[in-house]
């Protein structure tokens, strides 16, 4: 499943874990839910990635959130980095560790009806209450 071409890399604020591959051709929604929220202190994105290649594995920690799903961070500086399903092969990667240019573009917001009140969406981009499948 590893991919020899390289679509991107990146890496967390210090560096410590770095990180590679393809762009799964899926698109990607900015999540409002609460965990995301509190987990990267705003709205939290990811994108699937084929062949992800991770080095500094060490400093990689998971944590579980929920009895569904678990996210990626570096123990030393705190990047939140990844989300996927428990057991699950594959992972989403955030945006915003990556090197830019990305060409990447979001679908949309999804879980808006738990949004922070702070802030509006005026993107014009699709937004749905819960997940985008509701």
């Amino acid at each position: 499943m590893c991919s020899e071409r390289s679509d991107f890399t990146g890496q967390c604020l210090c560096g410590a874990v770095r990180f590679s591959g393809a762009f799964a051709d899926q698109p990607f929604h900015m999540c409002h839910c609460g965990q995301c929220r509190r987990w990267s202190g705003h709205y939290w994105s990811g994108f699937e990635a084929d062949g992800l290649r991770i080095e500094g594995g060490d400093a990689l920690r998971w944590f579980r959130s929920s009895p569904e799903a678990e996210r990626g961070f570096c123990q030393h500086c705190g990047s939140s980095l990844f989300w996927r399903l428990v057991g699950a092969d594959r992972v989403s990667v955030s945006p915003g560790a990556l090197e830019l240019p990305t060409g990447l573009r979001p679908a949309g917001h999804i879980f808006v009806a738990d949004k922070g009140d702070y802030y509006d969406i005026a993107d014009g981009l699709p937004q749905y209450a819960q997940d985008k499948t509701e």
